[in-house]
This record gives structure tokens, C-alpha cells and sequence, in this order.
């Protein structure tokens, strides 16, 4: 499964990668062509701004993966290992519970999108908005992954530092930095 999930991310990172180069490329482009020649790319603006929306939603199922939204550590710290469990678990509930209700709401505004158009490149909106399936089954399945893991006891001592903010990634030389 960590073969899978190692593929996923780097694929992930990649399409970050993309949107941000492309939307440096159009920014750019559309900002020495104004200057420059006083003309510009009219969908790129546009295009932009959903690349950014993208790149945010996207980024932000990484973010979770990796622990690195803000969390509440300051207590969790004070715990010991199945008090910090326990609210990893309690968490991760929540987290499920909002990411289902998130993907829920893009389900039921997915109607309302579809049929709406973005005022430049005429493109349905679904595609915009539409990546809120992708957040909020993300977040969900990484939930609950967290919370099978919880349950089965086969939670490591590293996902749980964590989860508490004293995990330090290894450098290059096998050492904590």
C-alpha cells in the first residue's frame, strides 16, 4: 500500500508542479504582453485563477497527508502515547465528517455548476468547482486510512509524532535535522 500511496503523492506533486508552472507562464506572458505590446491572452487570466483554485485543493489533500495543516499540538503534547492516539482518533472522526460534507456539498451543487458556464472560455464550471470531489474524498480516504490504522493498533510511533508536531524528517546522511 505505501508503493501505491509513494506513486499517488509524487503524481500529485506533479500536477501541482504543472498548474503552477502554467500559471506562472500565462501571468508572465499575459503581463509583457499588456506592457510590452499592449495586447494579451484573454482566457489566460481567467484560466489562471482556476489554476490557482486547483493548485490550492490539490495541495491541500497533500497538506493533510503530511500533517501540515495547523493543528493543536500544545496539548496533545502533554499526553502520553494513548492519550495522543485517542485524539488522533477523535480527529480524524472529525476530519472524516467534514470531508464528507464537503464532497456532499459538491455533489449537490454539481447540478447548479454544470450547467453554468465561466465568462471568458465559456468552460462548465463543474470543472472548477468540481475538485472538491478530489479534496473531499482525498481527505476522506486519508482520514480514514488514519482511523484503520487507529483501530487495527498498527499506528507507528513516527505518525503519531507526527500528527503531535515533533516528527523531523531524516536528511540525506539517515540523521534528524
Amino acid at each position: 500500500m505505501t508503493r501505491f500511496s509513494d506513486i499517488a503523492v509524487k503524481l500529485v506533486e506533479l500536477v501541482l508542479a504543472a498548474l503552477l508552472a502554467g500559471m506562472v507562464l500565462m501571468v508572465a506572458t499575459n503581463v509583457v504582453l499588456r506592457y510590452g505590446f499592449n495586447s494579451g491572452i484573454t482566457f489566460s487570466e481567467e484560466m489562471s485563477r482556476y489554476f490557482f483554485v486547483w493548485l490550492t485543493f490539490i495541495g491541500a489533500v497533500l497538506a493533510f497527508k503530511e500533517h501540515g495543516h495547523i493543528g493543536v499540538e500544545t496539548i496533545v503534547r502533554l499526553f502520553g502515547r494513548r492519550g495522543r492516539v485517542i485524539c488522533m482518533f477523535i480527529s480524524n472522526l472529525i476530519i472524516l465528517g467534514c470531508a464528507g460534507a464537503f464532497f456532499h456539498g459538491t455533489w449537490v451543487q454539481h447540478p447548479i455548476n454544470a450547467t453554468m458556464s465561466a465568462a471568458v472560455i465559456d468552460l462548465s464550471m463543474i470543472w472548477v468547482y468540481g475538485i472538491g470531489y478530489f479534496t473531499g474524498g482525498g481527505v476522506a480516504l486519508i482520514a480514514l486510512m488514519r482511523i484503520i490504522q487507529i483501530l487495527t493498533g498498527r499506528v507507528t510511533e513516527a505518525e503519531i509524532a507526527r500528527f503531535v508536531g515533533e516528527y523531523e524528517e531524516p536528511t540525506s546522511e539517515g540523521r534528524a535535522s
